[in-house]
């Protein structure tokens, strides 16, 4: 790998997404798979709207607004999930035009293509969200809608992309292009999902090498040892979905690597290092006292989700790798 050129790479990354918002007023496009969003809105011909969690994704020249979801072929889920959902978001799709249901076709394609999906209005994906989440029961408030789900009960069938370029397509190309470049230079596919990319430039600190997107775990330093990761704009980092199963996969890490990055300038704040069996012992404890805390104020826990701090990583004794001293 040639550090040099990857750092170029980084810093050409950097000064798109800064000419995006300068031009856009949309900014961090390089994480939790936003680049999706944004081409599902050039082929739409929709207006991006600001933000991410919380506010709906983009609007048409009419000001209508549309929630988007999509899976990408590559995926082994090949459904589109609503994830935490409660009645008040439920009923707030209401007043979204369309929830559009998006497929990417990612397989064997130098360029990631939006080529078919499904719109359904607002009202009707509400209305059939409230039937169908009666019966659910897990905890964390998750659904998944399938193709067959929406052509048989909602009785719609697939549009294709028929559009080419729009306004954001120069963009999209410029960052795909840039994006492969980095993942040929590091070895790591899939860097524009999740948190991917930020898991890169805190491994290029550490030497080590980010697994893609479907491995079991995070990264993999030279001499085979495994690691988990959890970068985070400020100092708390959330553990999702925690199970006996993740916990589990922790206790194979050889660490876990608690980083802190600004996601404007592309810049590695700092790096902790803490032993996996610490953070597992921790968490367990954290879920339990929440466990407790939910059941005094006759609440349950919808989701196994707990975060640790900067006075936690005191506790856990986690080191700090970066800076070095």
């Amino acid at each position: 790998m040639n550090t040099t050129n990857v750092n170029n790479l980084i810093q050409q990354l950097k000064q798109i997404q800064s000419d995006f918002y300068a031009t856009f007023g949309v900014t961090d496009i390089i994480t939790n798979s936003k680049i999706f969003e944004i081409l599902i809105a050039d082929a739409l011909d929709h207006i991006l709207i600001p933000g991410h969690s919380g506010s709906r994704d983009a609007k048409d020249s009419m000001g209508n607004e549309f929630e988007y979801k999509h899976y990408k072929e590559s995926s082994s889920n090949h459904t589109w999930t609503f994830n935490d959902f409660s009645n008040t978001t439920i009923t707030k799709l209401t007043n979204a035009k369309a929830v559009i249901f998006a497929h990417i076709q990612d397989v064997n394609a130098s360029f990631p293509k939006f080529d078919w999906y499904y719109e359904v209005p607002g009202p009707i994906i509400s209305s059939y969200l409230a039937k169908a989440t009666r019966r659910i029961k897990n905890n964390r408030k998750m659904i998944n809608v399938s193709p067959n789900q929406i052509e048989k009960h909602l009785g719609l069938t697939k549009q294709l992309i028929n559009r080419s370029a729009g306004r954001y397509f120069s963009w999209i190309k410029s960052i795909v292009d840039v994006t492969g470049q980095i993942e040929a230079q590091v070895g790591t596919a899939g860097i524009l999902t999740s948190n991917k990319f930020w898991e890169v430039l805190v491994a290029l600190k550490l030497g080590h090498k980010v697994q893609s997107e479907q491995a079991k775990h995070d990264a993999v330093d030279d001499f085979g040892d495994l690691y988990e990761y959890k970068v985070a704009k400020g100092s708390s980092w959330s553990f999702q979905d925690i199970s006996c199963e993740v916990l589990h996969k922790y206790l194979s890490d050889k660490s876990v690597i608690l980083a802190s990055v600004d996601k404007n300038d592309f810049v590695v704040k700092k790096i902790y290092d803490a032993s996996a069996k610490r953070v597992v012992k921790l968490l367990r404890r954290k879920l339990r006292e929440k466990r407790q805390r939910y059941l005094s104020l006759e609440k349950e826990v919808r989701r196994k989700q707990v975060s640790l701090n900067q006075k936690d990583l005191k506790s856990i004794r986690a080191k700090l790798v970066y800076p070095s001293d």
